[in-house]
């Protein structure tokens, strides 16, 4: 029997040992996916134990066959600390969001002028990733900083591969169009 089968049979069993395990194999993981969108460390603890109190709650409905024990609790930390954002920022949709669809750019353009190793552009990349939609956040780190790939980012998100490639490419040509500014 896998790590993860054991943690959570242990778990479904109401054994204290598996809860304890689940958190030691994938509390930092979990606080970190949590701590890049939340800049407030308590609340980010707080969320991050939110997430095991829920996954402890709700096992019996974790299925080894959608996705491993790692990417199911992403998904219960990515719905709460979405709520968790929403309910502390309103959320505003500026306008030049709606202009930033017209101009068509590859993606080597885009690729290559977000990756530029410039120090005021990376930091002007990360004021504006501060900007960006709490969701839109979740799926950069998702995707860009911890590297997981569409397919897991899909079901964290409770979306399909197709959607977030969409969702990336336009995420990425509203950071373009705003570095464009500088």
């Amino acid at each position: 029997m896998k790590a993860d089968e054991q943690i959570v049979e242990a778990v479904k069993g109401g054994r204290r040992k598996g809860q304890d395990l689940m958190v030691g194999r994938y509390g930092q993981e979990v606080f970190a996916m949590i701590v890049r969108q939340v800049t407030d460390v308590m609340d980010a603890q707080e969320l991050t134990q939110d997430t095991f109190l829920r996954a402890f709650d709700h096992i019996d409905s974790y299925d080894p066959h959608k996705a491993s024990l790692s990417t199911w609790l992403c998904r219960i930390a990515y719905r709460l600390t979405l709520d968790f954002l929403k309910r502390r920022r309103p959320m505003i949709v500026p306008i030049e969001d709606s202009q930033a669809w017209q101009t068509d750019i590859s993606d080597e353009q885009l690729e290559a002028e977000l990756s530029t190793g410039r120090e005021e552009r990376i930091q002007r990349l990360e004021q504006l990733m501060d900007d960006l939609l709490p969701d839109e956040r979740l799926l950069l780190t998702l995707y860009y900083f911890e590297n997981r790939p569409l397919d897991e980012c899909a079901f964290i998100m409770d979306a399909t591969s197709h959607a977030l490639a969409n969702r990336l490419y336009r995420i990425r040509k509203k950071l373009y169009k705003q570095l464009q500014k500088i």
